[in-house]
């Protein structure tokens, strides 16, 4: 039924596209035909309205091909894969209990199934394949086929020299600086108030650590034949590679590594070494946000998209994606906690009239308590993400084990809420 259902759609789709396809290009001729006139009188051409927005709908339908293509490609994955999977496993069973019935009986019921026998997957991505070479591309099926192959799932993408190159630079003076910053730690950092500056570079340097685990952990599910990219739901065209991490992770720890370096080397400067921390953190964030298409604009599109999925976890169904990045922010609570403090430091203890305020003496130690509540608030934010995930699963679903997993990371509130009234009233005798 599944495949019958999304067939339907995908039949409906094509239909749909051809049609606009059509229209547009019928459109465009006629609009051609009446502005040729007006153009030779111009010394100078310019498109009119219409003719651009003729040129964003041929644009808009090359994209719609392009993923009806996709859609297609995953369907004769899953039909190839179901007969695969039938095949192998009564293969098995004849050879373990050595008999033939389960070779007559994929003969007599799975060589006849249609999601074996239909033949309209391959026929609706060979008309794709024409409508797209002959009316968008002009005749030229190298371009048209460049545009709409999709790599193998789980295969390897190519990755160009300059990225490895580029891996290899910035994590070769990673390693370098983060030598150079201890021995600069070691002979110019003095005085017990050094926490400041380890709460608010911490948080960072974590976030470039998992960066890099995450690196590792993708070259070993490519290894592995695990298949991320269709179980995190991964566009198959454009997706990030472990090279790609371990680029963005050299990147950012390079700039970590020289920002905290300019706090040390603060006092020899004339810049505040305030300021340092929030010119890498603020580039951190123009990184993640930037909206031009430069920069894996679809990977951070991706991830804000995941971000925003995970917040609000009661509106909608949650996917493996979804609950997979929770679990990383439960992982990750320190880096959300060393933000609070940040946040509260620069407006309430920063000292900007002294120039080594990060380093600088002060009795106001607000920030690091649990006097107001705020941090304990962030602490439980990842764990209450779990938990309205579970809830949310629940209903959708029924299955009491997701009631058990909503009820274990309910136990971090607790666990939280004594820490904080433990931590504030222990300096009180009772």
């Amino acid at each position: 039924f599944f495949l019958t259902e999304k067939l339907a759609e995908a039949q409906r789709r094509f239909t749909t596209l051809r049609t606009e396809l059509q229209s547009t290009l019928d459109a465009q001729k006629e609009a051609s035909g009446a502005s040729t006139l007006q153009r030779r009188r111009k010394p100078v051409f310019h498109l009119s309205h219409e003719e651009r927005v003729q040129h964003r709908n041929i644009r808009d339908l090359k994209l719609a091909f392009s993923e009806l293509y996709l859609s297609l490609i995953l369907l004769q994955n899953y039909q190839n894969l179901n007969f695969t999977g039938f095949r192998k496993i009564l293969k098995k069973h004849d050879k373990n209990l050595e008999t033939a019935r389960g070779a007559e009986w994929r003969v007599a019921e799975v060589e006849v199934a249609p999601f074996y026998t239909c033949k309209k997957i391959n026929q609706l991505i060979s008309e794709t394949e024409e409508v797209v070479t002959n009316e968008l591309e002009d005749g030229d099926r190298q371009k048209a086929m460049k545009r709409l192959r999709v790599p193998p799932l789980g295969a390897a993408q190519p990755v160009p020299a300059w990225t490895t190159f580029r891996v290899g630079l910035f994590c070769g003076l990673f390693i370098a600086l983060n030598v150079t910053v201890i021995l600069s730690g070691v002979a110019f950092i003095d005085g017990p108030n050094v926490w400041p500056l380890v709460r608010i570079y911490r948080g960072g340097f974590l976030l470039i650590e998992f960066l890099f685990l995450l690196g590792i952990n993708t070259y070993g599910w490519r290894q592995a034949g695990v298949n991320h990219v269709l179980i995190f739901e991964l566009n198959p065209r454009s997706n990030l590679s472990h090279q790609h991490l371990f680029e963005i992770a050299g990147f950012l720890g390079v700039l970590w590594c020289l920002s905290l370096l300019a706090c040390i080397y603060g006092k020899f400067t004339y810049i505040p070494m305030q300021v340092n921390p929030l010119i890498l953190y603020g580039f951190m964030l123009l990184f993640l946000i930037n909206p031009t298409k430069t920069l894996y604009y679809k990977s951070r599109f991706w991830l804000l998209k995941l971000l925003f999925r995970v917040f609000t976890a009661p509106f909608h169904k949650v996917g493996f994606a979804d609950f997979w990045l929770a679990d990383q922010l439960n992982s990750l609570v320190v880096i959300l906690m060393d933000l609070e403090y940040m946040i509260c430091f620069y407006s309430f203890e920063v000292q900007w009239e002294d120039n080594a305020g990060l380093l600088a003496n002060t009795d106001n130690q607000i920030c690091y308590s649990y006097s107001y509540g705020v941090r304990a608030v962030v602490q439980c934010i990842p764990a209450w993400l779990r938990f309205i995930q579970c809830l949310r699963r629940y209903r959708d679903n029924k299955r009491a084990f997701h009631l058990v997993n909503a009820g274990k990371y309910s136990t971090t509130f607790f666990v939280v809420t004594f820490a904080a009234l433990y931590s504030t009233h222990k300096g009180i005798g009772h």
